[in-house]
């Protein structure tokens, strides 16, 4: 395990993090940050860090970053359970590589565990998890449905289950395991966590944006993934053996369009399901990141939605938090 010790007041490295709702524009703006302060990105995205797994998870791709080195997309094949305490370890790694090599650090994503598991360097070697209580979890979840499975949590941990949705199956579990390994609730530890100082100098920038506007993005954007062909990379991905079994197969779009092709309904309820469920999705992220009391926010129409006009205000936020000694002035 990689730490990060003896840091004063003075010498902590920076970090910069760039978070906010799924389609608020972020990858953009992290590309422009980073372009202004010679810097390279690392994803905070539980999704995409699974290869051959690019239209459905929204990847950026080559041509749109700007030349930038982006850090922890494509690491893991769609098979491997991935999960938050690697997605750590990874990351404080990719934030050290980077500020050792003159560069500043740039965490951008919209999953909000995964951004302050790095940023306050969560410890997650306290509990072990049972494999076979996660075993009848799951053989539970798929005998009962994950609505049955939602309801243990809510009885027992009712912030915790307002907090996850019924569907993803992975963080409803890994609740009700938190609970049996430590007697403890998740919502408590989450609560504890927050409060919990940083080893890093970091100033975390939250990009909001109207829900009805943002609304009407994601709507826009899933009609997008499926002109990109979301559809024959699902179907790709059931071919090579995938199930809904798979951690990766039960993210937003591959669990909706997967059901399309086993039959379970039609292309235009998939579709209608993964937009309302996107939408749900987003409104728990803006929930989540409006929490965030340490993070400044953006509102995206304060800037006329202009990216460039954005980007130019964090940077110079940046600058004066840091100095003009560390970071190069821009273009």
């Amino acid at each position: 395990m990689i730490r990060i010790e003896n840091q004063s007041e003075e010498n902590r490295i920076p970090l910069i993090v760039i978070e906010g709702p799924t389609s608020a524009g972020k990858s953009d703006i992290a590309v422009l940050v980073a372009k202004a302060l010679d810097g390279e990105i690392i994803s905070a995205d539980s999704m995409q860090v699974y290869r051959e797994m690019d239209i459905g998870t929204g990847k950026i791709r080559p041509e749109e970053m700007g030349g930038i080195p982006h850090f922890l997309l494509d690491i893991a094949d769609p098979e491997d359970a991935f999960d938050l305490a690697r997605f750590k370890e990874a990351a404080k790694e990719a934030v050290l590589d980077v500020w050792r090599r003159g560069k500043i650090p740039v965490l951008c994503g919209g999953t909000g565990f995964y951004i302050q598991a790095v940023v306050k360097d969560i410890d997650f070697s306290s509990a072990s998890p049972s494999e076979e209580y996660r075993r009848e979890l799951e053989e539970f979840a798929e005998r009962e449905g994950n609505d049955a499975l939602h309801a243990i949590l809510r009885e027992k941990d009712p912030d915790a289950a307002a907090a996850i949705h019924p569907n993803n199956r992975k963080r409803v579990i890994r609740a009700l395991e938190f609970l049996h390994e430590t007697g403890g609730k998740i919502s408590e530890k989450n609560r504890s966590d927050k409060e919990q100082p940083s080893p890093y100098d970091a100033m975390i920038f939250f990009i909001d944006m109207d829900r009805a506007e943002l609304y009407q993005k994601i709507e826009k954007r899933v009609d997008l993934m499926l002109e990109a062909g979301l559809v024959e990379e699902v179907r790709t991905l059931k071919e090579r053996g995938l199930t809904r079994n798979d951690v990766s197969m039960q993210g937003l779009g591959y669990k909706e369009i997967l059901a399309y092709l086993e039959g379970e309904t039609s292309l235009e309820e998939a579709v209608r399901i993964l937009k309302r469920d996107t939408r749900h999705f987003a409104k728990r992220q803006l929930t989540w990141f409006r929490h965030d009391r340490e993070a400044v926010r953006i509102a995206r129409e304060d800037y006329g939605n202009d990216a460039v006009k954005i980007a130019e205000a964090v940077a110079g936020m940046i600058r004066e938090h840091y100095g003009e000694t560390i970071y190069k002035t821009g273009k």
